[in-house]
């Protein structure tokens, strides 16, 4: 589970009411003023269409299934990839090439397999490095298609929310002999704006941009492992790669691991 996703979402939505409440002196008749219905219609369904018209079909549904990554994200632990490599590396040296085609099967890693497969079948090691590179590609641009129809929403929210203020503003141009409707029907303009601005910048845009993160973090582990499986095939030492691997990682990340596995080593030798 994102906590920071979580946090963001309650904490953004929280202080929207409470100003709107405080701006409003708590009074109720003001604050429901703000939710109007043809608003809400113009804004999510203009929205909805013109996402509709950009993207085929397909990419659409593929990127409305990717909402829930916002809260749950994909593993892609790079500490947890490392252990995996050298293991398996540890094993080629013991057992030898082939002692790795079951192993693998039981990690639940479908980059891994795919490329230790190539291994254990005695494929050429640039043609390896080829084909898992050539995954990656379409990987990444795939997810760039996804990150597309978000990223095209949070654009097109505004500008269907002013689409239905400048249709508020008409209205209210057809009431200017009336000047007590002016002020509610300048309210209600706005307020397809509000929803189109508040969607876009505490919503969409952050997904957008929360998919891109898991995108580049999923993209560097597979680099990691295609270096790594790459390693195993030259038959390097699992320390040298252990090195080369931690070469991806964040020094801190890098401290935290080395401590941590100090402190267990310590506890199996007590």
């Amino acid at each position: 589970m994102d906590i920071a996703s979580i946090i963001g979402l309650v904490s953004g939505t929280v202080f929207l009411v409470v100003s709107i409440l405080l701006n409003a002196d708590f009074d109720m008749q003001t604050v429901s003023s703000i939710i109007n219905l043809p608003s809400i219609m113009i804004t999510f369904g203009g929205t909805i269409a013109a996402t509709f018209i950009a993207f085929p079909i397909a990419k659409i549904i593929v990127g409305f299934k990717t909402f829930g990554r916002i809260f749950k994200p994909p593993k892609a632990d790079p500490i947890d990839a490392i252990a995996k490599i050298i293991r398996l590396a540890n094993m080629a040296r013991k057992e030898g090439i082939l002692a790795l085609e079951e192993a693998v099967q039981a990690m639940e890693d479908n980059f891994l397999e795919k490329g230790i497969m190539l291994v254990v079948d005695g494929t050429d090691p640039e043609l390896v490095r080829n084909i898992l590179e050539t995954e990656m590609s379409y990987v990444e641009g795939r997810h760039a298609d996804v990150q597309g129809v978000w990223g095209y929403i949070a654009i097109a929210g505004p500008a269907w929310g002013m689409i239905g203020t400048l249709v508020g503003l008409i209205n209210m141009l057809k009431k200017l002999d009336d000047p007590s409707s002016l002020g509610p029907s300048m309210a209600v303009a706005l307020v397809t704006t509000f929803y189109g601005v508040v969607l876009a910048n505490l919503l969409f845009t952050p997904l957008a941009k929360k998919l891109a993160a898991q995108s580049a973090d999923e993209c560097l582990r597979k680099e990691m492992v295609l270096e790594g499986i790459l390693s195993i095939q030259d038959g390097e030492n699992p320390r040298i790669i252990r090195e080369k691997l931690n070469a991806f990682l964040p020094h801190t990340q890098v401290s935290a691991q080395k401590q941590k596995e100090k402190e267990e080593s310590a506890r199996r030798d007590e």
